[in-house]
């Protein structure tokens, strides 16, 4: 039977892994606005992609109900805390906290873990779609034709991250560095 707390080494890797998605974000977001910028298009819809693969990786590497929540809250505290990029301060804490919980409640519905390309593609697209509704529900309030392209994009973005979450869960397990909840 598996422990439903987290363990020390848990926290450790989920703290890890919201510094990276935070470190990345810097990173990627002005990037994408470059792309994103002239569609009207907020950049962190594209780059949400690849930070949001955090979320999905803390779920398949914790291997516990909680994970990818813990690591939005932990990364919504730090932006808030710090002005980092990405800050829209108070909201910060709305629109990461969002991400992690519709991780969360995708999981559950689907009754995985992180454990498959499956669950990691849907995780990675309810997380982009959650922070990217978020943003525009706080802060963008885009007109609905340009939200839709926004949304349309979040998801895809998004599933992808999740597909990279689980190839690089796979990697993780299949070298021993750490073993992820599905035994990939």
């Amino acid at each position: 039977m598996k422990k439903r707390h987290f363990s020390l080494v848990d926290y450790i890797v989920m703290a890890m892994l919201a510094a990276c998605g935070i470190a990345i974000k810097t990173v990627v977001v002005p990037l994408a606005q470059m792309i994103t910028g002239p569609l009207f298009i907020p950049g962190g819809v594209v780059a949400g992609g690849f930070y949001m693969l955090f979320l999905v990786l803390a779920s398949a590497i914790v291997g516990k109900r909680g994970a990818a929540l813990m690591v939005s809250l932990i990364q919504a505290v730090l932006v808030a805390i710090t002005g980092t990029l990405g800050s829209h301060g108070a909201a910060s804490i709305f629109t990461y906290s969002l991400s992690g919980l519709a991780v969360e409640i995708w999981l559950m519905l689907t009754r995985h873990h992180g454990c498959c390309a499956f669950c990691c593609f849907g995780a990675g697209v309810a997380a982009n779609l959650a922070g990217s509704l978020a943003v525009n529900l706080a802060i963008f309030r885009l007109p609905l034709i340009p939200l839709l392209l926004s949304l349309s994009t979040a998801a895809l973005s998004g599933g992808l991250g999740g597909l990279a979450a689980n190839m690089v869960a796979r990697g993780l397990d299949k070298s021993g560095v750490v073993r992820t909840s599905g035994g990939m």
